[in-house]
């Protein structure tokens, strides 16, 4: 097929974007990609030594399986501008703060963790809350 039929197609595809949006769509795509990144890395060689002998891979996983989990979720609701920001906000926290703790961070960040599920928590509150609100059919 010609490059510029495809490239064409892509376009018929996806329709122009808020700005909202489109950063939402950009955090959903780094959030997927560096999920999957740190998955792997996780699973595999040194790093998965580390966590096992430090005791911390579930927790690893737990940061992992809701940065993916929200990753998709914000793909999915990219239009709904404060529950993405409310679940971009809780996966830095949460899962960042998981990460940093299963690398052997200070335990001052501890504290940050429910933080971040507390952000998590806010956007799906407010996903469910909108979801009431649209009109009925």
């Amino acid at each position: 097929m010609d490059v510029f039929v495809f490239a064409l197609v892509v376009h018929t595809l996806v329709p122009p974007m808020k700005s909202s949006v489109r950063l939402n769509f950009i955090a959903a795509s780094l959030l997927g990609f560096t999920g999957v990144a740190l998955g792997a890395a996780g699973a595999h060689g040194r790093l998965h030594d580390a966590l096992v002998a430090a005791g911390t891979l579930d927790n690893w996983r737990t940061a992992v399986l809701y940065q993916l989990i929200h990753a998709v979720a914000l793909l999915a609701f990219s239009g709904w501008h404060w529950v993405g920001r409310c679940w971009i906000t809780g996966v830095v926290l949460f899962s960042g703060s998981l990460y940093w703790l299963a690398l052997g961070g200070p335990k001052f960040l501890g504290p940050i963790t429910p933080l971040g599920g507390i952000a998590l928590l806010l956007g799906w509150a407010l996903l469910a809350w909108h979801a009431f609100r649209l009109p009925k059919t």
